[in-house]
């Protein structure tokens, strides 16, 4: 056999390998924010209102006076409508500060009452939320 035919063939079966590897390791869970699925948003809105919306309002409205700290130097929470600050976060780094917590961007040392939920919901419910 030619040295030629041999690479080929080699290439031919690792290219197979990769291809079958990422086929089965393929998932339909989102990895990002998806408002144009409407199977997302409804579970989103589903999952808001059983996690988040105890402490960012029914209506997205946040806590009142969001932006003064608390006596114990916390902020309240902020609203995600379009008064709060949410729009200048990437969705990469809502992700993070939901799964892991804002001390995950924060840094250690931030004061808030914002929980990780990362052992509470999937990254799949995180981004619906989102």
């Amino acid at each position: 056999m030619r040295p030629t035919i041999l690479v080929l063939i080699i290439v031919i079966v690792i290219a197979a390998l990769i291809g079958l590897f990422r086929w089965n390791t393929a998932s339909d869970e989102p990895t990002y924010a998806n408002a144009d699925s409407a199977v997302l948003v409804a579970l989103g809105e589903d999952l808001y209102k059983e996690q988040c919306a105890a402490c960012h309002g029914k209506n997205l409205e946040g806590q009142r006076n969001w932006r003064q700290r608390k006596p114990d130097g916390r902020l309240p929470a902020p609203p995600h409508n379009d008064s709060g600050h949410t729009w200048h976060h990437s969705d990469q780094q809502l992700f993070q500060i939901t799964k892991h917590g804002t001390a995950s961007i924060a840094g250690p040392d931030y004061k808030t009452d914002m929980a990780a939920f990362g052992e509470i919901l999937s990254d799949s419910e995180i981004w619906a939320v989102l």
